[in-house]
């Protein structure tokens, strides 16, 4: 891709299906969930750009992060899938799939776009965009760790976030994974957590397109700040919210219930 060099992994057969990360930026999370799908779609994993193993070729300029995350969608389904896939994109990939639709909505099936903290839509966003500019100051001066369990806190994510043991990596991969994302930390907070949650989606274009359009929600996290802008979405873009298995992190905390409905959805549109 211009600009960065994306690691991605390709496995199983069936119709295509983009697995967009989250604000860790790593593909691994998804790899349960691609597992337990692989039998019945061709699941693409990747890194985001700048994290993990997708290094940045040169520094950017930081003028269209979420942009530049769209087009390495768009251009890993031109590259893998022949131009078209289905795409689900979880948090803060959410947003990006939400993006890609809108965008560019003839190399998209079905985009379910799962929880975006999209703090821009909502009535109280000046609230909301303030504790991200907060965190990020906290972050700064109390470093990641301390950052990072108030915005867990805040997000409605306690307890644990993990896949039951029966779907979890092995050990050494388990390992890896855990400390790429910790180095992937710093990446968050200086390139997404002030600038994701106040992009403004394109409401008519994705109005024109809003049937292949799916604003996903946890059956357990409704009450939680990153259901909400999907309520508002849904709303203004005439959808309902289809919900999952778990809550905002269900794909990964309960990956085989998780593909099911997933893969159901899918068929089901097809």
């Amino acid at each position: 891709m211009p600009g960065a060099s994306l690691y991605y992994e390709v496995r199983g057969t069936g119709p295509a299906l983009l697995l967009i990360p989250t604000g860790n930026g790593d593909g691994g999370p998804y790899t349960p969930l691609a597992e337990a799908l692989a039998d019945r779609h061709t699941v693409i994993t990747y890194d985001k750009r700048a994290y993990s193993r997708s290094p940045l070729d040169a520094p950017d300029d930081g003028t269209d992060r979420v942009g530049a995350d769209v087009e390495d969608a768009r251009a890993l389904i031109e590259r893998v899938a022949g131009g078209r896939a289905d795409v689900l994109g979880g948090s803060s990939g959410a947003i990006v799939a939400l993006q890609l639709l809108a965008r560019h909505p003839g190399c998209v099936g079905t985009s379910v776009v799962h929880e975006p903290p999209l703090a821009s839509v909502l009535p109280d966003a000046e609230e909301w965009l303030a504790f991200y500019a907060n965190l990020y100051a906290t972050y700064q001066d109390a470093g990641p760790v301390v950052a990072m369990g108030i915005f867990r806190e805040r997000m409605g994510m306690r307890g644990t976030t993990k896949p039951p043991d029966d779907a979890q990596l092995p050990p050494d991969q388990l390992a890896d994974m855990l400390a790429r994302i910790r180095a992937n930390h710093t990446q968050w907070f200086e390139r997404e957590v002030r600038d994701y949650p106040a992009v403004v989606p394109d409401v008519e274009a994705l109005r024109a397109v809003a049937g292949r359009l799916v604003l996903g929600g946890g059956d357990t996290s409704r009450d939680d700040f990153p259901y909400q802008p999907n309520r508002v979405l849904s709303a203004r873009i005439g959808v309902p919210i289809t919900h999952f298995p778990g809550g905002h992190v269900g794909f990964v905390t309960q990956p085989g219930e998780f593909a099911d409905a997933l893969s159901a959805l899918l068929t089901a549109r097809r």
